[in-house]
Protein backbone atom coordinates (compact mmCIF):
# COMPACT_ATOMS: atom_id res chain seq x y z
CA UNK A 1 0.00 0.00 0.00
CA UNK A 2 1.43 3.43 -0.98
CA UNK A 3 1.85 6.29 1.46
CA UNK A 4 -0.91 8.14 -0.39
CA UNK A 5 -3.31 5.17 -0.01
CA UNK A 6 -2.57 4.86 3.70
CA UNK A 7 -3.20 8.55 4.21
CA UNK A 8 -6.45 8.43 2.24
CA UNK A 9 -7.68 5.40 4.27
CA UNK A 10 -6.84 7.18 7.53
CA UNK A 11 -8.83 10.22 6.46
CA UNK A 12 -11.84 8.05 5.50
CA UNK A 13 -11.67 6.12 8.78
CA UNK A 14 -11.55 9.37 10.72
CA UNK A 15 -14.53 10.74 8.83
CA UNK A 16 -16.50 7.54 9.50
CA UNK A 17 -15.68 7.67 13.21
CA UNK A 18 -16.76 11.30 13.37
CA UNK A 19 -20.00 10.48 11.56
CA UNK A 20 -20.82 7.60 13.93
CA UNK A 21 -20.01 9.72 16.97
CA UNK A 22 -22.42 12.39 15.76
CA UNK A 23 -25.38 9.97 15.69
CA UNK A 24 -27.93 10.56 18.50
CA UNK A 25 -27.19 8.28 21.44
CA UNK A 26 -30.81 7.12 21.64
CA UNK A 27 -30.75 6.11 17.97
CA UNK A 28 -27.75 3.87 18.45
CA UNK A 29 -29.10 2.32 21.66
CA UNK A 30 -32.42 1.40 20.09
CA UNK A 31 -30.73 -1.17 17.86
CA UNK A 32 -30.44 -3.28 21.01
CA UNK A 33 -33.66 -2.18 22.70
CA UNK A 34 -36.77 -4.33 23.10
CA UNK A 35 -39.68 -2.07 22.17
CA UNK A 36 -43.01 -2.95 23.80
CA UNK A 37 -46.57 -1.69 23.52
CA UNK A 38 -50.07 -2.73 24.58
CA UNK A 39 -53.63 -2.12 23.46
CA UNK A 40 -55.06 0.78 25.52
CA UNK A 41 -57.87 -1.22 27.13
CA UNK A 42 -57.54 0.74 30.39
CA UNK A 43 -56.55 4.28 31.31
CA UNK A 44 -53.00 5.44 30.39
CA UNK A 45 -52.00 5.72 34.07
CA UNK A 46 -53.16 2.17 34.79
CA UNK A 47 -51.35 0.78 31.75
CA UNK A 48 -48.13 2.52 32.82
CA UNK A 49 -48.48 1.21 36.39
CA UNK A 50 -48.95 -2.35 35.13
CA UNK A 51 -46.08 -2.13 32.65
CA UNK A 52 -43.31 -0.67 34.83
CA UNK A 53 -42.31 -3.72 36.92
CA UNK A 54 -42.70 -6.07 33.94
CA UNK A 55 -40.36 -3.92 31.83
CA UNK A 56 -37.76 -3.92 34.63
CA UNK A 57 -38.02 -7.71 34.91
CA UNK A 58 -37.61 -8.21 31.15
CA UNK A 59 -34.56 -5.93 31.14
CA UNK A 60 -32.93 -8.11 33.80
CA UNK A 61 -33.85 -11.39 32.14
CA UNK A 62 -32.85 -10.36 28.61
CA UNK A 63 -29.88 -8.20 29.66
CA UNK A 64 -30.95 -5.43 27.31
CA UNK A 65 -32.86 -2.13 27.49
CA UNK A 66 -36.65 -2.45 27.35
CA UNK A 67 -38.87 0.49 26.47
CA UNK A 68 -42.65 0.62 26.84
CA UNK A 69 -44.38 2.97 24.42
CA UNK A 70 -48.15 3.58 24.81
CA UNK A 71 -50.36 3.98 21.75
CA UNK A 72 -53.51 6.00 21.25
CA UNK A 73 -55.83 3.21 20.12
CA UNK A 74 -56.09 -0.50 19.33
CA UNK A 75 -55.40 -0.03 15.61
CA UNK A 76 -52.13 1.75 16.40
CA UNK A 77 -50.95 -1.24 18.45
CA UNK A 78 -51.68 -3.56 15.52
CA UNK A 79 -49.86 -1.35 13.02
CA UNK A 80 -46.88 -0.86 15.33
CA UNK A 81 -46.12 -4.59 15.49
CA UNK A 82 -47.03 -5.33 11.87
CA UNK A 83 -44.70 -2.55 10.65
CA UNK A 84 -41.82 -3.37 13.00
CA UNK A 85 -42.10 -0.23 15.12
CA UNK A 86 -42.28 -2.42 18.23
CA UNK A 87 -41.01 -5.93 18.98
CA UNK A 88 -43.58 -7.14 21.51
CA UNK A 89 -47.25 -6.25 21.90
CA UNK A 90 -50.03 -7.08 24.35
CA UNK A 91 -53.08 -7.89 22.26
CA UNK A 92 -56.62 -8.98 22.87
CA UNK A 93 -57.70 -12.00 20.86
CA UNK A 94 -59.29 -9.85 18.14
CA UNK A 95 -56.35 -7.45 17.81
CA UNK A 96 -54.07 -10.49 17.52
CA UNK A 97 -56.31 -11.85 14.73
CA UNK A 98 -56.18 -8.45 12.99
CA UNK A 99 -52.38 -8.28 13.28
CA UNK A 100 -51.95 -11.90 12.16
CA UNK A 101 -54.21 -11.20 9.16
CA UNK A 102 -52.57 -7.85 8.29
CA UNK A 103 -49.07 -9.34 8.45
CA UNK A 104 -49.83 -12.38 6.32
CA UNK A 105 -49.27 -14.65 9.31
CA UNK A 106 -46.00 -12.98 10.36
CA UNK A 107 -47.37 -11.85 13.75
CA UNK A 108 -47.34 -14.83 16.09
CA UNK A 109 -48.67 -15.23 19.65
CA UNK A 110 -45.98 -16.05 22.21
CA UNK A 111 -47.60 -16.51 25.62
CA UNK A 112 -50.92 -15.91 27.32
CA UNK A 113 -52.15 -15.91 30.89
CA UNK A 114 -53.61 -19.21 32.06
CA UNK A 115 -56.83 -17.24 32.57
CA UNK A 116 -56.93 -16.39 28.85
CA UNK A 117 -57.72 -20.00 27.94
CA UNK A 118 -61.18 -19.49 29.41
CA UNK A 119 -61.94 -15.77 29.30
CA UNK A 120 -65.36 -14.16 29.71
CA UNK A 121 -67.16 -10.87 29.23
CA UNK A 122 -69.85 -9.43 31.47
CA UNK A 123 -72.86 -7.26 30.70
CA UNK A 124 -73.54 -4.70 33.44
CA UNK A 125 -76.35 -2.25 34.23
CA UNK A 126 -77.69 0.14 36.82
CA UNK A 127 -81.23 -0.21 35.44
CA UNK A 128 -83.51 -2.38 37.60
CA UNK A 129 -85.59 -3.20 34.53
CA UNK A 130 -82.75 -5.05 32.80
CA UNK A 131 -82.43 -8.68 33.94
CA UNK A 132 -81.40 -10.49 30.73
CA UNK A 133 -80.00 -9.87 27.26
CA UNK A 134 -83.54 -9.78 25.87
CA UNK A 135 -84.25 -6.74 28.07
CA UNK A 136 -81.65 -4.75 26.13
CA UNK A 137 -84.00 -4.31 23.17
CA UNK A 138 -84.84 -0.64 22.76
CA UNK A 139 -82.15 0.40 25.29
CA UNK A 140 -78.71 1.97 24.99
CA UNK A 141 -75.50 -0.05 25.29
CA UNK A 142 -71.80 0.82 25.56
CA UNK A 143 -69.08 -1.38 24.13
CA UNK A 144 -65.39 -0.60 24.72
CA UNK A 145 -63.16 -0.12 21.68
CA UNK A 146 -64.47 -1.33 18.30
CA UNK A 147 -61.39 -3.61 18.15
CA UNK A 148 -61.80 -5.00 21.67
CA UNK A 149 -62.34 -8.75 21.94
CA UNK A 150 -63.93 -8.79 25.39
CA UNK A 151 -65.45 -5.31 25.15
CA UNK A 152 -67.02 -5.57 21.71
CA UNK A 153 -66.45 -8.53 19.37
CA UNK A 154 -67.41 -11.40 21.68
CA UNK A 155 -70.27 -9.57 23.45
CA UNK A 156 -71.64 -8.63 20.01
CA UNK A 157 -71.24 -12.24 18.88
CA UNK A 158 -73.15 -13.57 21.89
CA UNK A 159 -75.88 -10.95 21.42
CA UNK A 160 -76.32 -12.05 17.81
CA UNK A 161 -76.44 -15.69 18.92
CA UNK A 162 -79.24 -14.70 21.33
CA UNK A 163 -81.22 -13.18 18.45
CA UNK A 164 -80.37 -9.56 19.27
CA UNK A 165 -78.79 -7.39 16.57
CA UNK A 166 -77.22 -4.42 18.41
CA UNK A 167 -77.46 -2.17 15.35
CA UNK A 168 -81.12 -2.97 14.73
CA UNK A 169 -82.67 -3.86 18.08
CA UNK A 170 -80.98 -1.35 20.41
CA UNK A 171 -81.89 2.31 20.54
CA UNK A 172 -78.23 3.36 20.49
CA UNK A 173 -74.80 1.72 20.58
CA UNK A 174 -71.83 3.70 21.91
CA UNK A 175 -68.10 2.96 22.10
CA UNK A 176 -66.43 4.11 25.30
CA UNK A 177 -62.88 3.27 24.20
CA UNK A 178 -61.88 1.27 27.29
CA UNK A 179 -63.33 -1.14 29.85
CA UNK A 180 -63.13 1.23 32.83
CA UNK A 181 -64.76 3.95 30.71
CA UNK A 182 -67.65 1.57 29.98
CA UNK A 183 -68.24 1.09 33.70
CA UNK A 184 -68.18 4.85 34.22
CA UNK A 185 -70.73 5.36 31.43
CA UNK A 186 -73.11 2.82 33.00
CA UNK A 187 -72.64 4.16 36.54
CA UNK A 188 -73.34 7.74 35.41
CA UNK A 189 -76.48 6.76 33.52
CA UNK A 190 -75.13 7.74 30.11
CA UNK A 191 -76.12 4.29 28.83
CA UNK A 192 -78.52 1.62 30.04
CA UNK A 193 -75.92 -1.15 29.98
CA UNK A 194 -72.35 -1.98 29.04
CA UNK A 195 -70.20 -4.93 28.02
CA UNK A 196 -66.64 -5.41 29.23
CA UNK A 197 -63.79 -7.66 30.23
CA UNK A 198 -64.74 -9.76 33.29
CA UNK A 199 -61.22 -9.42 34.72
CA UNK A 200 -61.33 -5.62 34.67
CA UNK A 201 -64.80 -5.69 36.24
CA UNK A 202 -63.55 -7.87 39.10
CA UNK A 203 -60.52 -5.64 39.59
CA UNK A 204 -62.63 -2.49 39.79
CA UNK A 205 -64.91 -4.19 42.32
CA UNK A 206 -61.97 -5.31 44.48
CA UNK A 207 -60.50 -1.80 44.41
CA UNK A 208 -63.81 -0.21 45.45
CA UNK A 209 -64.01 1.79 42.22
CA UNK A 210 -67.56 0.66 41.46
CA UNK A 211 -70.57 0.39 43.77
CA UNK A 212 -72.06 -3.14 43.41
CA UNK A 213 -75.28 -1.87 44.98
CA UNK A 214 -75.68 0.48 42.04
CA UNK A 215 -74.05 -1.33 39.12
CA UNK A 216 -74.42 -5.10 38.72
CA UNK A 217 -73.70 -7.93 36.31
CA UNK A 218 -76.82 -9.31 34.62
CA UNK A 219 -75.18 -11.63 32.11
CA UNK A 220 -71.84 -13.46 31.83
CA UNK A 221 -70.78 -14.91 28.49
CA UNK A 222 -69.52 -18.43 27.77
CA UNK A 223 -65.70 -18.75 27.79
CA UNK A 224 -63.34 -18.04 24.88
CA UNK A 225 -59.60 -17.50 24.26
CA UNK A 226 -58.44 -13.93 24.66
CA UNK A 227 -55.30 -11.89 25.42
CA UNK A 228 -51.70 -12.73 24.50
CA UNK A 229 -48.23 -11.27 24.11
CA UNK A 230 -47.33 -11.38 20.41
CA UNK A 231 -44.10 -10.89 18.46
CA UNK A 232 -43.16 -10.58 14.80
CA UNK A 233 -41.78 -13.68 13.09
CA UNK A 234 -38.71 -11.63 12.11
CA UNK A 235 -37.57 -11.68 15.75
CA UNK A 236 -34.66 -14.13 16.06
CA UNK A 237 -35.74 -17.52 17.42
CA UNK A 238 -33.30 -17.31 20.33
CA UNK A 239 -34.82 -14.04 21.51
CA UNK A 240 -38.37 -15.38 21.13
CA UNK A 241 -37.41 -18.38 23.24
CA UNK A 242 -35.75 -16.19 25.88
CA UNK A 243 -38.85 -13.98 26.02
CA UNK A 244 -41.17 -16.95 26.36
CA UNK A 245 -39.04 -18.38 29.19
CA UNK A 246 -39.03 -15.02 30.97
CA UNK A 247 -42.83 -15.00 31.00
CA UNK A 248 -43.43 -18.66 31.79
CA UNK A 249 -40.90 -18.63 34.63
CA UNK A 250 -42.64 -15.76 36.42
CA UNK A 251 -43.66 -17.12 39.80
CA UNK A 252 -45.59 -15.77 42.78
CA UNK A 253 -42.93 -17.32 45.02
CA UNK A 254 -40.74 -14.22 44.59
CA UNK A 255 -41.84 -10.68 45.54
CA UNK A 256 -41.06 -9.34 42.06
CA UNK A 257 -42.87 -12.20 40.34
CA UNK A 258 -45.88 -11.85 42.62
CA UNK A 259 -46.13 -8.10 41.93
CA UNK A 260 -45.97 -8.58 38.17
CA UNK A 261 -48.49 -11.42 38.10
CA UNK A 262 -50.92 -9.51 40.32
CA UNK A 263 -50.69 -6.41 38.13
CA UNK A 264 -51.17 -8.51 35.01
CA UNK A 265 -54.10 -10.30 36.72
CA UNK A 266 -52.44 -13.63 35.99
CA UNK A 267 -51.82 -16.78 38.00
CA UNK A 268 -49.10 -17.69 35.50
CA UNK A 269 -48.15 -17.35 31.82
CA UNK A 270 -48.31 -20.31 29.43
CA UNK A 271 -47.29 -20.85 25.77
CA UNK A 272 -49.98 -20.24 23.16
CA UNK A 273 -50.44 -20.65 19.41
CA UNK A 274 -52.33 -19.02 16.56
CA UNK A 275 -54.80 -21.91 16.28
CA UNK A 276 -56.27 -20.96 19.68
CA UNK A 277 -57.78 -17.84 18.12
CA UNK A 278 -59.63 -19.46 15.21
CA UNK A 279 -62.91 -19.08 17.11
CA UNK A 280 -62.36 -15.35 17.47
CA UNK A 281 -61.45 -15.08 13.79
CA UNK A 282 -64.68 -16.88 12.89
CA UNK A 283 -66.71 -14.59 15.16
CA UNK A 284 -65.09 -11.52 13.59
CA UNK A 285 -65.86 -12.70 10.07
CA UNK A 286 -69.42 -13.61 11.02
CA UNK A 287 -69.97 -10.15 12.50
CA UNK A 288 -68.50 -8.50 9.40
CA UNK A 289 -65.57 -7.07 11.38
CA UNK A 290 -62.80 -8.89 9.49
CA UNK A 291 -62.70 -8.93 5.71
Amino acid sequence: MTEHSRARRAVLAGALATSLASLPIVGRAQAGTLRVTAIPDESPTELARKAAPLMRYLEERLAMPVRFTPVTDYAAAVEALVNGQVDLAWFGGFTFVQAHHRSGGKVIPLVQRAEDESFRSVFITADAGIRSLADLKGRTLAFGSPSSTSGHLMPRSFLLAAGIDPDRDLRRVAFSGAHDATVAAVASGKVSAGALNASVWEKLLSEGKVDPQKVRVFHTTPPYYDYNWSVHADMPAARREALARAFTELSPSSPAGREILELQRASRFIPTRAENYKGIEAAARSAGLLK
